[in-house]
């Protein structure tokens, strides 16, 4: 069935895309997802968004109801949004949870660490336990988690090798801004809707090849020249620049900056996607994070979160800092949508990779392919 990935993952110079398919055929899409978004590290939330113990938020992963909480030790969890007993929904939208999380069909109820703690009526009116159902081996299902730059990693089928070994080299790379980042607030975070398949928001971000014809503005200060590919084979892939032009307010103010960079963020910023739907920067004074959420094969909601260096900043330059990224990444809605109408081209053949420019998205293509491979290599060989 994924036979045709292999030319995917050969050498640039001779490699394609990824086929249509993977864009437009949904039973294709529902494969390749139990490989790519299900059996790697997956973005799934911020951790800005249970920010206090005992926050709770319900969010869909592809219709996987899940449950983003804050227990009262601190810790952010992600459970299985779904009750042990009969499966009905425990939280439908984000709230405080006081003492438990209780199942409003028959009140069971959960500990913010997922424990079941309570089973009301359970062996008849007025009687709360049962000798056939252990309380121990019904809590809530979690699932597996990290957070990296504020970011909440998942690992769905649970299948994964740690995070910290999966992205060591990453965050090795990016090991100096290994301290604190303060997320903007209501006012630093903003959605966007684009009638795309999320692999091709990711292919866009990877590469500067577009910058000139897509953000002249952006161009005009830090040019194509400027940029260099990242290029980290079955790791991650962007673009870096050596021409970072920071953000000043009216009066010439800037914000502060994250402590102890080295030289090269002096005037240097990295763009880079993390495998397979997080876009992340680092800049000397403020960095975001975008989550790729597929609500369908050809259906993306972006969410965009701005952090700094300090937890208090200018309020009005912190706006206009939202608005300018707001209207850099709107830039890009048309070139995702117009790509995602031209996957239902028959005649597209997946594309070529200019082996000069189009590096980082070829690794990203390769990245792909090769997981689903390896994915279903290893059912058949389990089933021989």
């Amino acid at each position: 069935m994924f036979s045709d990935l292999n030319v995917v993952t050969a050498p640039i110079e001779q490699a394609k895309g990824l086929p249509n398919a993977h864009y437009t055929d949904e039973a294709r899409f529902a494969e390749e997802n139990k490989a790519v978004l299900f059996g790697t590290w997956a973005g799934l939330a911020v951790s800005a968004d249970v920010p206090e113990n005992g926050d709770a938020k319900p969010v869909e992963f592809l219709g996987l109801p899940l449950l983003l909480i804050r227990g009262t030790d601190g810790i952010l969890r992600v459970f299985q949004n779904t009750c042990r007993h009969r499966g009905m929904i425990l939280v439908d939208a984000p709230r405080k949870i006081e003492g438990a999380i209780r199942c409003p069909y028959h009140s069971w109820c959960y500990s913010t660490k997922g424990k079941l703690v309570a089973t009301p009526h359970v062996g008849g009116p007025g009687m709360n336990h049962h000798a056939a159902l252990e309380n121990t081996t019904m809590g809530l299902i979690e699932v597996p988690s990290y957070i990296w730059r504020d970011v909440v990693f998942v690992n769905i089928l649970g299948n994964a090798a740690p995070f910290e070994q999966v992205h060591a080299e990453l965050m090795a790379r990016w090991s100096e801004f290994d301290q604190p980042m303060y997320h903007g607030g209501a006012d630093s975070c903003f959605q966007l809707s684009a009638k795309t398949n999320y692999k091709l928001a990711v292919e866009n971000y990877c590469e500067s090849y577009h910058l000139p014809w897509v953000h002249p503005g952006l161009n005009s200060y830090s040019r194509l020249e400027d940029h260099y590919n990242i290029i980290e084979p079955d790791k991650y892939s962007g673009q870096g620049t050596l021409v970072y032009r920071q953000f000043e307010g009216a009066d010439g103010a800037r914000f502060p900056d994250f402590q102890g960079l080295s030289d090269k963020w002096d005037e240097g910023a990295e763009y880079i996607a993390v495998y397979p739907n997080v876009l992340l920067a680092a800049q000397r004074d403020h960095a975001y994070a975008i989550i790729l959420e597929p609500k369908s094969i050809n259906e993306t909601l972006e969410h965009v979160h701005i952090y700094y260096a300090a937890e208090t900043v200018d309020d009005a330059m912190r706006a206009k800092n939202t608005a300018l990224w707001k209207e850099v990444f709107e830039e890009d809605i048309f070139v995702v949508e117009g790509m995602q109408r031209g996957r239902y081209g028959p005649g597209f053949d997946g594309g070529r990779f200019s082996p000069a420019m189009d590096g980082p998205t070829h690794c990203f293509h390769a990245w792909v392919a090769q997981r689903i491979l390896d994915h279903f290599g290893s059912q058949v060989a389990a089933a021989e």
